[in-house]
């Protein structure tokens, strides 16, 4: 039983732990199709369906419900590497590796009705590999594309005379790299690599909207549109170090799993206009680290399958309105079916997400208290080589 079946398998489920990963992580940036054997075409699938929801929390106690603030969002990837020798090969590889679709309904809440993100990116990595000759070990490195764009708006009472402000942005794209090593050793199916992925600087042109703000409070100068105008904007996508692992424990069976750092806390979006009234910037984030550990079987020469759990510790419960996620616990089933050169991987995740208490000010004050959040997540994926 050739141990291959597993390999592109495993990494898949890697991917598909980040649900929501550091709150608006969507795909681990992991370079799974780079270390497939000869030539490889992959494209894949996924829809999650998150869900948080809680009540409000005021001076007087609970509040209104929030109802469900999470949107649904679907995903696709592309996948092509090319063996060029017995030493070097080659990868481009297409993923949405950010995004954001929330919203306090309107109606609902009244500390936060009507905040809502839309955040996306497509991100084109190309990246080359050189295995030593005569050596377990190889080197990568690469070229990131990154294109996003975004919006925010912020209303209810939580957010107290700038209520009603809103900041978009329109397409950027910008560069960043990666390099990494990694260790074979295919007889037993065993790799582990480790890569670096740099930071990707958008330098974006901010719009902002927002209420009437009087500098002198009930003085005698007149409320100004001090909210309004359009400014640079700087935002730094972070940096990030993904080491993952897989080796095998018998013919049939694959033990795989993954470690993920990212630097949150150098994610910021300080539009101009909203630091000179406020002092604030819209988004302040905790560094997260993901741990997933899965095992992979062979039920026969087509049919396989693989579970796999991912863990990201919960940190401080006071967290931003517009990422209000709290750490995560989640599990993989997959299905994978192979025929001659294709393998088709189907794959099913539920994720936990931890408990978590929008806030706002300094000290920080509970705006809401979501409890009880989660998301399902599918996907499929279809492998060729040749």
């Amino acid at each position: 039983m050739k141990r291959v079946y597993f390999l592109g398998a495993g990494l898949f489920l890697l991917g598909s732990g980040s649900v929501l990963a550091g709150g608006i992580e969507r795909s681990g940036q992991f370079l799974g199709p780079l270390f497939e054997e000869g030539n490889y075409l992959e494209l894949s699938y996924g829809h999650v369906s998150p869900s948080a929801s809680g009540r409000d929390q005021t001076p007087f106690g609970p509040g209104a419900a929030t109802g469900n603030i999470l949107g649904s969002y679907n995903s696709i990837g592309f996948a092509y590497k090319q063996q060029l020798n017995d030493q070097w090969s080659a990868a481009l590889i297409v993923d949405q590796p950010l995004g954001a679709d929330l919203l306090y309904p309107v109606g609902g809440s009244a500390m936060l009705g009507g905040t809502s993100v839309d955040v996306s990116s497509v991100n084109v990595t190309g990246v080359v590999r050189y295995k030593i000759p005569d050596s377990p070990f190889g080197v990568h490195a690469g070229i990131r594309a990154s294109r996003t764009d975004g919006s925010v708006s912020v209303d209810g009472a939580a957010f107290g005379p700038v209520s009603g402000y809103s900041m978009s942005v329109d397409h950027d794209t910008a560069f960043g790299w990666l390099a990494g090593v990694s260790w074979e050793r295919p007889e037993i199916g065993a790799r582990v690599s480790l890569t670096y992925n740099s930071p990707i600087n958008h330098d974006f042109r901010a719009t902002e909207r927002g209420p009437l703000v009087d500098p002198d409070g009930p003085g005698p100068a007149p409320a100004l549109p001090l909210l309004d105008g359009s400014s640079p904007l700087r935002v730094s996508t972070p940096e990030s170090w993904n080491l993952a692992f897989q080796t095998g424990l018998t013919p049939k069976t694959l033990l795989f799993g993954s470690i993920r750092w990212v630097d949150w806390s150098s994610f910021r979006i300080d539009p101009e206009r909203l630091w000179q009234v406020t002092g604030h910037g819209l988004v302040e984030l905790d560094d997260s680290t993901t741990y997933t550990l899965g095992i992979g079987h062979a039920f026969s020469e087509r049919w396989s399958g693989a579970v796999s759990f991912s863990y990201e510790k919960a940190g401080d419960d006071m967290v931003s309105p517009l990422a209000p996620t709290n750490g995560s616990k989640s599990v993989t089933l997959a299905a994978i079916y192979t025929q001659d050169q294709m393998t088709v991987t189907t794959a099913v995740t539920y994720a936990a997400l931890g408990d978590a208490n929008p806030s706002m000010g300094t000290p920080a004050m509970a705006a809401a208290e979501l409890e009880g959040s989660y998301a399902w997540g599918i996907g499929v994926k279809v492998g060729y080589s040749f």
